[in-house]
């Protein structure tokens, strides 16, 4: 039998555009584990899903048998004011049938505690307690993600990761799966001073961006 290597489905954190940071290039956090695991890549997510846009849009798409099947999904939902878990856990619950029936081994991941600016909590818990009830039930391999925060893993705006960010989605994945070698491992981080100077520079620039946009927000909320 043929396999497809590893498919990757969720949101623009799996699509993978982000901000270099350190020398290392934006790049989606699965496509650094096809690379690790000398697989195949091929990507499904797109930019702003929900947990229901990846089950109507993507399920559809899959095409195994695959190596591995990696579901990101869930950090849309929490940021929605109206979070719905009960819709939440059927959709991710649907998701993970079928990209367990098209692979050999099946990746959830867990949704950072500290998420979003405003912040999304305690939303990112309860989601994250739907992903790992999820896994149990089939066996799947959960990466661990409620802890990710803060620079230089994540952008201001607390969401999205910096390329490191993704190198480190990817090895908290590799390691999940008992992968011979960490993505990073692949890659040189340039961590001399100079480096992190410029990176510290950008993301000051990156942080001030974000609190004119929080202000925006706030002024569009109070006028409607």
């Amino acid at each position: 039998m043929t396999t497809r290597g590893l498919v990757a489905l969720g949101d623009s954190i799996t699509n993978g555009h982000g901000e270099p940071a350190l020398g290392v290039h934006p790049q989606s956090w699965a496509q650094w584990l096809a690379e690790a695991l000398d697989l195949p890549f091929t990507k499904l997510a797109v930019d702003g899903a929900l947990a229901a846009d990846v089950l109507r849009e993507q399920v559809p798409r899959l095409r195994g048998p695959y190596d591995v099947g990696c579901v990101y999904a869930g950090v849309n939902d929490v940021r929605v004011p109206a979070f719905h878990a009960v819709a939440y856990e059927r959709d991710l619950r649907a998701i993970a049938d079928a990209v367990e029936a098209a692979s050999d081994r099946l990746v959830l991941c867990t949704i950072p505690a500290d998420l979003g600016r405003p912040r999304a909590a305690p939303k990112p818990r309860v989601a994250s307690a739907i992903v790992r009830r999820i896994a149990a039930e089939r066996h799947a391999t959960v990466v661990a993600l409620d802890d990710l925060a803060g620079a230089p893993w994540l952008l201001p705006d607390a969401v999205h990761p910096t390329a490191i960010g993704q190198l480190e989605i990817a090895d908290r994945a590799a390691r999940a799966l008992g992968a011979p070698r960490l993505p990073s491992s692949t890659v040189e981080v340039h961590g001399s001073r100079r480096a992190r100077a410029r990176f510290a520079g950008r993301f000051a620039v990156m942080s001030a961006a974000d609190l004119r946009r929080r202000a925006v927000e706030r002024l569009r909320a109070q006028s409607v």
